[in-house]
């Protein structure tokens, strides 16, 4: 009869840990910055259809990196709750919060009861009504750990780096473009080159109860000197 293998519970979390942060660092990272109308989601995207941000709700967006995949399901599961909620309850009732919420719950069962965990770092932010103290960005970690950040965030492989570059020249009340030219200075800051291509989109002010627009070439690209 043969003995069932034995891996010590601390350990195998740390394997697991270990895995998923490198499935991770794998990806390109986005950043997320506050500026005087709103919002900035923005990510290194080479690709023009597989999307990594994205709208969730009237007020509320999802960027994901790590495993497509996974992100993937993450965030069609979240269009499901937001749509359930505002059906039974009412629109105001879905929030980043309570999205963020449920990640974490889904991510937390997920690294503790299967083999695998997700590859993904997720981030659900909400465009508040008073200005950028109203504001909500929710990052959540493959392991289901929630964090609340302010002003700025970052996810994927150089988060830290990134997060770190955007505090030192953020601002109150920067414009549109100001954001943009931040957010493109975290990433060659963090990254040493030059990304191969860009994508982003903003919860905006003004834009009417569906604040979510992407950013098309024009709004992305560097003023005239």
């Amino acid at each position: 009869m043969t003995m069932p293998f034995y891996v010590a519970p601390e350990q195998l979390v740390r394997d697991k840990a270990e895995f998923a942060r490198k499935g991770i660092a794998r990806g390109r990272a986005i950043v997320a910055v506050e500026y005087g109308g709103g919002v900035l989601l923005m990510a290194e995207n080479p690709s023009t259809a597989l999307h990594k941000i994205s709208e969730m709700y009237d007020r509320v967006a999802f960027a994901g990196v790590g495993r497509y995949n996974e992100f993937e399901i993450l965030r069609k599961g979240g269009i499901r709750h937001a749509d359930l909620m505002g059906y039974l309850y009412s629109r105001a009732d879905v929030t980043a919060m309570g999205l963020a919420t449920a990640y974490a719950e889904t991510l937390g069962r997920i690294f503790s009861h299967e083999m695998k965990p997700y590859e993904v770092e997720i981030l659900v932010v909400e465009l508040g009504d008073d200005g950028e103290d109203a504001n909500r960005l929710f990052r959540i970690t493959y392991d289901g750990t929630l964090y609340d950040d302010r002003r700025v965030a970052a996810i994927g492989g150089k988060a830290e780096a990134m997060a770190e570059a955007l505090k030192k020249v953020w601002r109150e009340g920067m414009t549109l473009a100001e954001a943009v030219a931040v957010a493109k200075g975290s990433f060659q800051t963090a990254e040493g080159r030059k990304p191969e291509g860009w994508e982003a989109a903003v919860l905006e002010r003004g834009n009417g109860r569906r604040a979510f627009r992407r950013l098309t070439a024009a709004d992305l690209s560097d003023p005239p000197e």
